[in-house]
């Protein structure tokens, strides 16, 4: 049994949850909302459970495919259902399976209507996204890709605020309209191998105006899913509208499915065009990093302040892809984990304060460390946290790919640290105003402070964020060998040894 479990543990990652999710709407009632609360809590964990062998039976010397499972699906199109994990997809699949549990907790009594509901979309949404993360053949992992959509769509529709189905439509169609010129890349590709593996697409040698339409096609739906200026208008809007959880996967996860599926398809199948393309998309990072910072700043509503700090950081993730050297695209993976940590914890932090205020404004608080002093000491840490403060995992993946980018060019890596700087000042202007200063009202005068599963919830996250600051390795020995493997595709040699090639 346990050679079995082995030898499938990326099927059982994917389809546990999604079977759980169907089991807890199947067999769930709304007059007993604890129990399906507490089955989902059982489904999470034993999901994240089975995802850690991923970890501890990772062969960190091999940078290609491991655990693959691989069997006929669509005979007659090639298709196959065919997993497998490296370096970098492991600890995305693991972010994933982590923050469904911290989803799950989180709405324990926050939810109170369709529990069952809420809880079964985010168990199969889990699954779906770690299809994504597995999935080497095209059509399956575009099947995930599509499918994921769907529960994120029913959460922000249903349980999102007042201008949901606006919120909803537009994230819906923009990420649409962009997977159909993948799907058509995906076709072309098939024409000229035959297959949808993904490890043929890397074998095929293509002409350079070939490689620049392929990579467009991928750009169109990964750019949207980042999202990258200027394709990144509907990300605000879902974030506002969207409840707590559904905020936090989309912040912690749903970005980095664009992120990573820049590092899968576009970069490795196109090499020719990604450095053809490479300062176009370094510019866009550049506009991202230095013009939505700023937009940030302006911001009165703490979510979309948030949502907009999101868009600033994952513009320098996809500026370490483009640098191609070791250390700044290894910096791009270990900044998409850590903002992982950090926007989870400000958007649950944010939701805390929602719970007992119902409202999101800046200026409905004032003075909250006065009252909720425990809360108010998390909040600045996971705000020091996204200002990028060494300790934290804020600033390791910030400086290595600033490390990068002075390699490549000295005024990529000065207009990079400009997220340094504008970071700070759209964060603790916030944290100003929300958490200093004498109390601004009675109902800040009223709040209460954390309660056991809000501290439980917070504590985890401020430990993980300071691991991972104080002690990256774990995650940077594990990305190193597929980075470099990559990188030698892409016909780029390594950093040189004048500079480090981790923390």
């Amino acid at each position: 049994m346990q050679a079995f479990i082995n030898q499938h543990l990326l099927s059982f990652a994917i389809w546990m949850p999604i079977l759980a999710g169907i089991v807890v709407l199947a067999i769930s009632s709304e007059k007993t909302p604890n129990v399906t609360r507490w089955l989902a809590l059982l489904a999470g964990i034993a999901s994240f459970l089975v995802t850690i062998p991923l970890y501890t039976h990772f062969n960190f010397a091999d940078g290609g495919f491991q655990f693959q499972e691989s069997f006929q699906w669509i005979p007659a199109f090639n298709i196959n259902y065919h997993l497998g994990v490296d370096g970098i997809a492991i600890p995305l699949i693991l972010l994933t399976s982590f923050t469904t549990v911290i989803v799950i907790i989180s709405a324990w009594e926050v939810i109170e209507k369709r529990v069952a509901q809420y809880m079964a979309a985010f168990l199969i949404m889990s699954g779906l996204m770690i299809g994504v993360f597995s999935a080497i053949d095209a059509i399956l992992y575009y099947v995930f890709w599509e499918a994921m959509l769907i529960p994120m769509f029913l959460v922000i529709g249903i349980w999102g605020g007042p201008n949901r189905v606006y919120a909803t439509i537009k994230f819906f169609l923009y990420t649409l309209l962009g997977s159909l010129l993948m799907l058509v890349a995906f076709i072309f590709l098939f024409y000229q191998t035959g297959s949808f593996a993904i490890t043929d697409y890397y074998a095929l040698q293509m002409p350079m105006r070939v490689q620049v339409l392929i990579f467009l096609a991928f750009f169109a739906a990964f750019a949207v899913k980042i999202p990258m200026w200027p394709v990144h208008t509907w990300l605000p809007d879902a974030h506002v509208e969207a409840p707590t959880g559904g905020s936090v996967v989309l912040a912690a996860i749903a970005l980095k499915l664009g992120g990573y599926s820049f590092l899968r398809f576009a970069m490795p199948i196109a090499p020719d065009a990604s450095h053809y393309l490479s300062k176009y998309m370094i510019a866009l990072s550049l506009i991202a990093i230095v013009y939505i910072a700023l937009v940030a700043l302006v911001q009165k509503d703490m979510k979309k302040l948030i949502a907009y700090s999101s868009i600033s950081h994952m513009g320098f993730v996809t500026l370490g892809f483009f640098i191609f050297n070791n250390i700044a695209l290894e910096g791009a993976v270990v900044q998409m984990i850590s903002h992982g940590f950090i926007s989870a914890a400000m958007f649950l932090c944010v939701g805390v304060l929602y719970d007992r205020v119902h409202s999101r404004q800046i200026d409905s608080y004032g003075g909250v460390a006065n009252t909720m002093p425990m809360f108010a000491a998390f909040f600045v840490l996971f705000a020091m946290a996204n200002s990028g403060l060494p300790g934290t995992s804020g600033f390791v993946g910030e400086f290595m790919v600033i490390l990068g980018a002075i390699h490549a060019n000295f005024w990529y890596a000065f207009l990079a640290s400009f997220t340094l700087i504008f970071g700070a000042a759209y964060t603790l202007w916030m944290v100003k105003r929300v958490i200093y200063g004498e109390i601004a009202n009675d109902k800040v005068a009223a709040l209460k402070d954390l309660n056991k599963r809000e501290f439980l919830i917070l504590a985890i996250l401020a430990v993980l964020v300071l691991a991972m600051g104080i002690y990256p390795e774990p995650l940077t020995d594990m990305t190193n060998a597929t980075v470099t493997q990559l990188l030698s595709h892409l016909g780029q040699s390594k950093i040189p040894a004048a500079l480090p090639t981790g923390l």
